[in-house]
């Protein structure tokens, strides 16, 4: 008989992964209210902005703005992709850097023009420097399980590409189906030996719901023993470079099958919902989770 975790933590991509893709202009006080709240929901680890080219993601140009101005609470992630990310990060007081690449040689020069070779090789050095230097460093390791060029990928090549990043010493490895397209069986097997190859690092699985498997899968990864999952609150997000890709599995879904499932997250359902609230009249598309559905409803009726 299998056991799962006693305790999961949820890592909030909303305000970065979650809005970067969004068409609509969020206004900066908006989107550190949002922060803000899912902060009073209970959120510890949270993606809060990205230190991208507003050039290419021109909703992340108030990245220096959000890092001053947010409350300091809990481990607090930037995107840098590249060294001049990293230092205008650094300049903002950021104290966690994610930096990513995918598996798929193809996706990754439609992402950032490179091949994954070309992207480890730029960032291993920078990742050297930034642990010397004390920080928390996570990868994110998108197309792990299918990409939408190239199709289904092999896991000896997410393993091997996950181990030159564990080998330079980051803390942390996120895991992604970018494209939605793992199934609980490959997501069993994937995060199985991710955690046995890997014991020092700490794995984090990263789900999109674009085929409505994000939950079966994460109930999968917990068989796995994972304990930590990205989720967006609203099931925000999407990849501009995976054509079809839906947002991330919704925080609050999540959170309802851990309760489910007696498993602490020490979150609130029901003020992630109202984080929400804040964020959705700002949106191109509603808000159509499980969770926030219900609890629109319920307030509606009260």
């Amino acid at each position: 008989m299998f056991s799962l975790p006693k305790n999961v933590t949820l890592i909030e991509v909303g305000p970065r992964d979650g809005l970067q893709n969004e068409k609509n202009s969020i206004p900066t006080e908006a989107k550190l209210s949002f922060i803000h709240a899912l902060q009073q929901a209970g959120i510890q680890e949270m993606e809060v902005t990205s230190f991208v080219s507003p050039k290419w993601v021109p909703q992340m140009a108030d990245s220096t703005v959000i890092m001053q101005q947010v409350v300091k609470k809990g481990r607090q992630f930037v995107l840098t992709p590249n060294a001049k990310g990293i230092a205008t990060a650094k300049e903002a007081g950021a104290k966690s850097m994610a930096v990513f690449v995918g598996v798929s040689d193809t996706f990754n020069k439609k992402n950032i023009n490179q091949t994954t070779a070309e992207s480890v090789a730029s960032l291993l050095p920078l990742i050297d420097q930034l642990k010397k230097d004390g920080y928390f460093v996570r990868a994110c390791i998108s197309t792990a399980f299918h990409c939408p060029y190239e199709g289904f990928i092999a896991p000896e090549k997410t393993l091997d590409l996950c181990r030159k990043f564990s080998d330079i010493g980051v803390d942390e490895l996120s895991v992604a189906d970018t494209d939605g397209m793992a199934n609980p069986a490959a997501s069993y097997s994937l995060f199985h030996s991710l955690k046995e190859q890997f014991p020092n690092v700490l794995i984090t699985a990263h789900f999109h719901d674009t085929r409505k498997l994000g939950l079966a899968n994460i109930y999968s990864a917990l068989q796995a023993g994972i304990d930590r999952f990205d989720t967006s609150a609203g099931g925000l997000g999407g990849c501009p470079f995976a054509p079809g890709s839906t947002g991330n599995v919704a925080t609050e879904d999540v959170l309802y099958l851990l309760e489910s499932l007696q498993i602490d997250t020490g979150l609130d359902r029901e003020a992630i919902c109202r984080a929400v609230d804040i964020v959705a009249p700002y949106l191109s598309r509603p808000i159509d989770t499980a969770m926030y559905q219900l609890y629109k409803r319920k307030e509606n009726v009260s």
